[in-house]
């Protein structure tokens, strides 16, 4: 046989594709692992080693955001993780790779973790290279170069990978590989789902399917479909009866509702033959843990699942023991520090009370759009209705704003995700459906009003900046009581900024800006910042306390008397008698 020459072999009772190299991947263990060492630390792999081998070998349940956004349902908001070594006692074995940098760039991937490698030195069908080629795509990521020969082998794999580093094609082309070599009836009316991919958000799931179709453009037998909410069932149902489809991209809650609601669907998942969790951490952070279960308990048990995270927590670590196989490969793509944040953003906070931060935000930003003609800002605020009000209020003062949270209709969020994606001089406001995953090229200023739900989301947030080797600034807004948060990233290199004297007459303009904003967006905003600070494990624990800090944040909206919530959602919220709080 042939060096390249095409392989269909069975694993686990599905076809795997691989080809004939002249040498085959070798892991080596060191001895200890046999004596009962963990998993994890056994497996130490010389990476170089490997690679070295291969490049001469081879050529919504509604979303809980949602809810929480709302001020209805909050999950627990912790702003530290417990101690444990992130990649402790994880089961199979495991790689350990080092990102090499590089100033190329290739495909919207960040070219500092480009590879050496060509995708046409590799075992990748011709119809594939085709597509990658056309995509524009020539030399692997490291993450790529990682996991591609390991998933062709037909092993399960838990990846560590940032994100902006190509983990959506490491996980997609070696599944199509798969597929390709099913047998396929064009005109079937239901065929099987033989890919499914999960998704946290609407727009990770559409950037997942536009990259699915480039690398399907040459194999006219496979199509793809996004099932995500935000549109009705029904017209999903009749989207997939029209164009019939064996990969499937979807956010966890609107696969459920199929599952339970459209005829067949559950037979057609009885096809899959590869699983993918993408952002599983955050998956599993917005509340996804049950609907995740139900769904695999939906599909066979002899399937291939794969599992991409920036970051491996004890959650990510008891789904990768529910959904794969013992044992499944461990490749950590992130070198120990480089998953905190790109060394090219400048990162700063300015703490000042809350009835400053609306005139310190349009200061800043009146500066930044000033000093850079071609500006391209992200402002993340904490929730949905908070998000609506920060927008409401910087259109008001006419600067370019667009708005995108989990309120807005899906149509919406992708016009406005499209056009953010491909203009400059552009202001984004964005609750956290923005803070990963998602690829907005040259944002020169990410502003984070407020603390972040916790160290990892203030990381993932920043990272929308400073990509592909430019260089990035970076802002943290805060009050005075949220300063504690500081401590949390302290090995950040995040510098105190002066707080900016306001002349008089920028604070009547802002002043004036805020009052025009309607009532209905004010009260919104008030109830889901009460619900997302209490939610917080350090601010939510004094209730009389919170109270008075909620007071303030409504006197920032200009208001005198803070608004009455509904006694519903005060019970929800578990404040239902706190004094202090009106009900309505």
């Amino acid at each position: 046989m042939a060096s390249g020459d095409l392989l269909l072999r069975t694993h686990a009772g599905a076809p795997v594709l691989a080809r004939a190299f002249p040498c085959h991947l070798h892991l080596r263990v060191p001895a200890r692992r046999r004596c009962g060492a963990s998993p994890l630390a056994a497996a130490k792999v010389d990476v170089a080693d490997v690679v070295g081998r291969v490049r001469s070998g081879s050529a919504d349940q509604k979303l809980r955001q949602r809810d929480a956004e709302d001020g209805l349902s909050f999950s627990r908001v912790v702003t530290k993780r417990d101690g444990a070594d992130e990649e402790g006692d994880v089961e199979g074995e495991a790689l350990q790779l080092g990102a090499v940098k590089s100033v190329d760039e290739a495909g919207g991937v960040d070219g500092s973790y480009l590879s050496e490698t060509r995708f046409d030195q590799c075992a990748i069908s011709p119809l594939s290279l085709k597509g990658i080629k056309d995509a524009g795509y020539e030399r692997m990521t490291e993450v790529q170069e990682a996991t591609l020969p390991v998933i062709l082998q037909g092993k399960d794999v838990l990846a560590k990978a940032k994100t902006g580093t190509g983990k959506t094609v490491a996980f997609l082309l070696p599944a199509i590989e798969v597929l390709s070599t099913l047998p396929h009836q064009r005109n079937q009316l239901r065929p099987p789902i033989n890919l499914l991919v999960m998704c946290p958000t609407r727009e990770l799931a559409n950037q997942v399917a536009v990259e699915a179709r480039k690398l399907l453009k040459y194999h006219h037998s496979l199509g793809v479909q996004v099932v995500i909410g935000g549109t009705r069932l029904t017209q999903e149902q009749r989207s997939m009866q029209a164009n019939p489809c064996q990969i499937l991209v979807a956010t966890p809650g609107r696969l459920k509702d199929h599952l339970e609601n459209t005829p067949g669907f559950s037979t057609r998942l009885k096809g899959v033959k590869v699983l993918v969790l993408d952002e599983a951490d955050r998956l599993l952070d917005m509340g996804f843990r049950r609907d995740i279960e139900k769904i695999i308990s939906s599909i066979p048990r002899e399937r291939q699942t794969l599992l991409f995270s920036a970051t491996v927590p004890e959650e990510v670590r008891q789904i990768s023991h529910l959904a794969m196989k013992k044992d499944y490969k461990f490749i950590n793509t992130v070198k120990q520090g480089d998953e905190e944040t790109h060394s090219q953003v400048s990162q700063m906070y300015m703490v000042a009370p809350l009835d400053q931060h609306f005139a310190i935000l349009y200061d800043v930003l009146k500066k930044h759009v000033a000093e850079d003609a071609d500006y391209k800002v992200i402002i993340f605020c904490t929730t949905a209705m908070v998000t609506k009000l920060v927008a409401e209020v910087l259109s008001q003062l006419k600067l370019n704003i667009r708005e995108i949270h989990s309120r807005k209709s899906q149509s919406a969020r992708t016009k406005v995700s499209d056009e953010f994606r491909k203009s400059k001089g552009l202001i984004l406001v964005s609750s956290d459906v923005s803070a990963r995953g998602v690829d907005y090229p040259d944002v020169t200023l990410v502003i984070q009003v407020g603390i972040p739900a916790n160290r990892e989301q203030y990381i993932h947030r920043l990272g929308r900046t400073g990509r592909k080797g430019k260089e990035g600034q970076g802002l943290l807004l805060l009050a005075p009581w949220e300063k504690y948060f500081l401590g949390t990233v302290k090995d950040l290199s995040v510098s105190e900024d002066v707080v900016p004297s306001v002349d008089s007459s920028v604070e009547t303009e802002v002043e004036n800006a805020v009052r025009k904003v309607e009532m209905k967006s004010k009260e919104c905003a008030y109830q889901a910042w009460l619900g997302y600070y209490n939610s917080n494990k350090t601010i939510g624990r004094d209730k009389s306390r919170l109270v008075r800090l909620a007071e303030e944040f409504s006197q920032s909206m200009g208001l005198a008397v803070p608004p009455a919530i509904p006694r519903n959602i005060l019970r929800k919220m578990g404040l239902n008698n706190v004094p202090g709080l009106r009900s309505s």
